[in-house]
């Protein structure tokens, strides 16, 4: 599966999750999207984000001052 990168790294909130939301938009249906972040409230808007949403959040990880996320796009 090919997996498309989004690369929100220097941005702040709410920057991120409103560059994620338009991204998974244009999404098909099961796609999956990986969002690099470097702000630590990212983690738990992410989450939120897909809490309301219904897209999947299948991985969330920290690597040294990167937030890592997968997503996959719901029906």
């Amino acid at each position: 599966m090919n997996i498309v990168t989004l690369d929100c790294t220097g941005l702040n909130c709410p920057l991120p999750i409103l560059r994620l939301s338009k991204a998974v938009k244009n999404m098909k249906t099961g796609e999956r999207l990986e969002m690099i972040a470097t702000d630590p409230g990212s983690v738990k808007d992410v989450q939120a984000w897909s809490r309301q949403t219904g897209h999947t959040l299948v991985e969330s990880r920290q690597d040294s001052e990167k937030y890592r996320f997968i997503v996959e796009k719901a029906a």
